[in-house]
């Protein structure tokens, strides 16, 4: 079983950056995909950015593709998202996920291809 911890979020003006963090704990992740997906108040869950088990490939929503960045640190057992150029309609609860598949050759977009998921962590943009 694995065990996410999201960190980072918080509140910042519109065009500013933050970087969330998403640790993993109880068992390593490197041999799976991760997600990052918002869930802002009255909408749907959705999928953000996600980055291969082997960190070869990214994806990204349009919504944020060129403002976010995902990466991963396979020794420390974190995967990253810089988030630059915030808006506020960025406003959400960020959480990470595991893909349960391991070593998928392809970064995968639905909830239900994702197991494990963190608490999530809010993040807020003003105007």
């Amino acid at each position: 079983q694995v065990q996410l911890v999201e960190s980072g979020g918080g509140l910042v003006q519109a065009g500013g950056s933050l970087r969330l963090s998403c640790a993993a704990s109880g068992r390593t992740f490197s041999n799976y995909a991760v997600g990052w997906f918002r869930q802002a108040p009255g909408k749907e869950r959705e999928f953000v950015s996600g980055i291969k088990w082997s960190a070869t490939g990214t994806y990204y929503a349009d919504s944020v593709k060129g403002r976010f960045t995902i990466s991963r640190n396979s020794a420390k057992n974190t995967v990253y998202l810089q988030m630059n150029s915030l808006k506020p309609e960025d406003t959400a609860v960020y959480y990470c996920a595991t893909d349960r598949s391991p070593r998928r050759p392809a970064v995968v977009t639905t909830i239900s291809s994702y197991e494990y998921w963190g608490q999530g962590t809010q993040v807020t943009v003003s105007s």
